[in-house]
């Protein structure tokens, strides 16, 4: 079971990466609607996954990227 979670994620990231390079290229208006709608979907289905397959959290996992370390600088 996780191999094949484990399958699927990679599958949603490879298609996360594919979109990315789409919308760096040159589209109309409703060709990158298109776009960045399945990209979001990717990423939600992505999401929902990675909760089903882990389901646990870390302490610190919600914490901002530039909160990380933000303690240790107040001198």
């Amino acid at each position: 079971m996780i191999d094949a979670n484990l399958a699927r994620l990679r599958a949603h990231r490879n298609n996360v990466l594919r979109y990315r390079r789409l919308l760096a290229t040159r589209l109309t208006d409703l060709e990158r609607t298109y776009i960045e709608r399945r990209l979001e979907e990717e990423r939600a289905s992505m999401d929902a996954l990675s909760q089903e397959t882990f389901p646990f959290s870390l302490a610190g996992a919600q914490r901002a990227p530039a909160d990380i370390g933000g303690e240790a600088r107040h001198v």
